[in-house]
């Protein structure tokens, strides 16, 4: 996973207007660093710290950043509301499909049922539709295969009720192989369609 940085810029006139401001990097939602905030001085642009340990708190104030790590309850006790508020995490589904159609497998279609349901439990969901392919056929014709995937895909989620504003779709052909392998092999496990449910 790579890492993202966020960066706070410390200003003067900032720091006045408010008695303390607080800073506090949370965990992914399992458990998982969720990457780094810097904290920069905005006229000089010189570092006033780092935080990339999840549940450290920086405060700042008086023109200093303190930093202090909190235990995961004390987290809770402060910004549970604001960490409640939060939007629920994506998720991700992924179904199969039989070689060369955009025909979901039999097996796919419990995981379809479950993914209708998680798309109705939240209002107001946006979701991507990606499919892929296995590397038979040329890779014009997987392009448009994946694409036709990810079409039949979202035409199933618009006839249980989901508007089609709120769904993007995109094809990647056989650019992201689940499963590496050399041209012209069938390998089930890249036949398949990416849906994130936001």
């Amino acid at each position: 996973m790579i890492a993202r940085l966020l960066l706070i810029v410390v200003t003067g006139i900032g720091l006045a207007a408010c008695a303390q401001d607080r800073v506090v990097l949370l965990p992914n939602p399992d458990g998982s660093s969720s990457g780094a905030v810097a904290v920069l001085d905005a006229e000089s642009g010189a570092e006033q710290a780092v935080i990339s340990e999840s549940n450290t708190e920086a405060k700042l104030g008086g023109g200093s950043v303190k930093t202090a790590t909190l235990g995961a309850e004390a987290v809770g006790e402060r910004y549970g509301g604001l960490i409640e508020g939060l939007p629920k995490a994506p998720s991700l589904y992924t179904l199969y499909f039989k070689e060369g159609t955009a025909e979901v497998t039999d097996a796919s279609r419990l995981e379809l049922a479950t993914l209708l349901a998680e798309v109705n439990e939240r209002s107001g969901a946006e979701v991507q539709v990606t499919g892929h392919t296995d590397t038979v056929g040329k890779a014009e014709d997987n392009d448009a295969l994946s694409i036709r995937r990810a079409e039949e895909v979202a035409a199933m989620l618009v006839r249980v009720g989901l508007s089609e504003d709120l769904i993007v779709t995109a094809g990647r052909g056989e650019r992201e192989l689940v499963v590496e392998t050399a041209d012209s092999v069938d390998e089930p496990r890249n036949r398949r369609v990416v849906v994130t449910v936001r």
